[in-house]
């Protein structure tokens, strides 16, 4: 017997999440990944590494806290924001339970539930990628976490604010529902952290990958009331956060940090600007999608070929052909104004063959 059949049969059948670096690709401008295209220049205070780690960093939950608006009661840190996914399937989910998500959207939620032999419910997203209300709740049955991403990886959307007010209505006694808002910076307003009194069943996820430029860093948070926060504590590794995560997450949150990062989030939507409008001025752009992040999800006839091509230069975007809803679309990370140059230079060229 290999080893391979060793593994639980749940686990030999998963597709792995193709993640960005997973997939490869040999090049210099990276816009794969919904990275901000240069590093902080951080250098680490505390050097003390004979010791384990504070299980919660009191500094890193009191200033993201404050960051965002909430009492330190209602923080969880933890590895990036798929941690926090992971741990509220564990926490709240039986064998026999189910989760919820609505494609075309991030890969995770499937994947981390599917390693938890959690089964799966999907309902798509309308042709506008707004929630199908009607048919998740006649699909509420056995669910135990529904899983909504504002605004959306892939498509830049937000969802609409009144209807995830009535998501959070139906699942009242019934289900968690978990608002993923790693790219919320690009667009505060939108945040539903202000619901997080009125409702105990709501959990927010948040990360330092996007704005904050920190995707290297690993270092994410869960939002929520103190009993949900508490029940996540149970099922959390005792040491989630090493020293240096820790040391320079908090330096991040510093007054300085935070006015660097919304440096970074003006710099981006500048760029996505630029972007759009010179995407919108070639011929060979079918259609560009409304975006609220920091990437533009855009649709061509032929997305196989833009993609190849732009790949062979070394411009690496994301396919995103085979996702629901997707058929020939492209997604393109906000680069540097030299790099969305050289996307827009490398379609032109194409177009002149």
């Amino acid at each position: 017997m290999s080893i391979s059949q060793l593994s639980r049969k749940n686990i030999q059948a998963l597709t792995p999440y193709q993640s960005a670096r997973r997939l490869g690709g040999k090049g210099d401008v990276w816009l794969n990944a919904n990275e901000y295209a240069t590093s902080p220049d951080l250098n680490l205070i505390n050097r003390t590494f004979n010791r384990y780690p504070e299980a919660q960093p009191e500094n890193v939950i009191n200033a993201y806290a404050k960051y965002a608006g909430v009492n330190a009661d209602n923080v969880l840190v933890t590895r990036g924001g798929d941690e926090g996914i992971e741990l509220l399937i564990r926490a709240f989910c039986e064998i026999d339970d189910a989760i919820l998500y609505c494609p075309p959207t991030y890969g995770m939620y499937a994947v981390s539930a599917e390693t938890c032999d959690i089964a799966i419910k999907t309902v798509p997203l309308t042709t506008d990628f707004q929630l199908n209300l009607t048919e998740i709740e006649a699909n509420l049955a056995n669910v135990k976490v529904i899983f909504v991403c504002s605004p959306n990886n892939p498509t830049g959307t937000l969802l609409n604010r009144a209807d995830l007010m009535q998501l959070l209505e139906m699942t009242k006694n019934r289900a968690i529902v978990v608002v993923d808002e790693a790219y919320i910076e690009f667009c505060p307003q939108a945040t539903m952290v202000n619901e997080l009194v009125n409702y105990p069943h709501l959990a927010i996820i948040r990360t330092l990958s996007k704005a904050f430029a920190l995707a290297g860093l690993r270092c994410g948070f869960t939002l929520a009331n103190p009993e949900l926060i508490g029940v996540l504590q149970k099922v959390i590794a005792p040491y989630p956060i090493p020293v240096p995560v820790s040391d320079l997450a908090a330096q991040a949150l510093a007054p300085t940090g935070l006015r660097q990062m919304q440096q970074r989030v003006d710099d981006v939507l500048t760029n996505r600007t630029w972007l759009l409008e010179q995407l919108q001025s070639l011929p060979q752009v079918e259609h560009i999608f409304n975006s609220e992040a920091n990437y533009l999800l855009v649709k061509f006839p032929n997305s196989a070929k833009v993609f190849k091509t732009l790949w062979d230069q070394g411009i690496i975007l994301r396919d995103q052909n085979k996702a629901l809803g997707l058929a020939n679309c492209v997604r393109i990370t906000i680069g540097t104004a030299d790099e969305n140059r050289q996307v827009i230079d490398a379609i032109k060229k194409m177009e002149n063959r």
